[in-house]
């Protein structure tokens, strides 16, 4: 259950939701309940460090088998974010070329080659995925589960995340993928919000309606 605050834009959890979690309300918050998608974000530079840092705590979450098939292209040069916003669609573009870090996030299509890697103790699980539409499908599927970390691994290091689906993937493979086999599926800003950065929340789904038990 959640009550809303003064203000429209955050939710706080109730007190007896807090006292059930084994972090502290602060951390809480900042990765659940008054963390937001940002939508104008402020000239603070982030450092390489910082993106090193969000994708060392990304990788660490589960997914089939291990498998890793998300790939992070950070956009760094003018001419390769200017490109990339040109494929985007409304507010979008603008949003781009304005965050201080921009993310692209794709999946690799032949992630299965890397199973002696990730999956050292059975090498030999990787015919399950020889098939191609079978592969496309556990990548995709767990590019995304991914893709949820890597928004709470942006949350933890203290930044906002803006995701954005509204682009021609195509056109984004021309540009940075041409030479590899990676999909794009998702870009997202990163950085300290900047001004009016939210619209007001949306509700959520109380348990009794997204949740049961059997």
């Amino acid at each position: 259950m959640y009550t809303v605050k003064a203000s429209p834009m955050t939710i706080q959890a109730d007190s007896s939701i807090y006292e059930a979690l084994s972090i502290d309300p602060a951390a809480a918050d900042q990765l659940f309940f008054e963390a937001r998608s940002a939508n104008s974000f402020s000239e603070e530079p982030v450092s390489d460090e910082t993106l090193d840092a969000i994708y060392d705590a990304m990788k660490m979450g589960p997914t089939l088998m291990n498998n890793q098939p998300l790939r992070i292209t950070w956009v760094k040069s003018d001419e390769a974010r200017k490109a990339i916003a040109g494929t985007m669609s409304g507010p979008n573009a603008q949003k781009a070329l304005s965050a201080p870090a921009l993310a692209v996030l794709s999946f690799d299509t032949e992630w299965h080659e890397e199973f002696p890697n990730f999956f050292p103790h059975a090498p030999e699980r990787k015919a399950m995925f020889e098939n191609s539409d079978v592969r496309t499908a556990v990548g995709n599927n767990n590019a995304w589960l991914q893709a949820g970390y890597f928004i709470m691994a942006v949350r933890a290091v203290g930044l906002a995340a803006g995701p954005m689906g509204g682009f021609d993937k195509a056109a984004v493979d021309q540009i940075i993928n041409a030479d590899n086999n990676h999909k794009s599926f998702l870009v997202v800003n990163v950085g300290k919000p900047g001004e009016n950065p939210w619209f007001d929340r949306l509700p959520r789904h109380a348990s009794e309606l997204a949740t049961r038990s059997i």
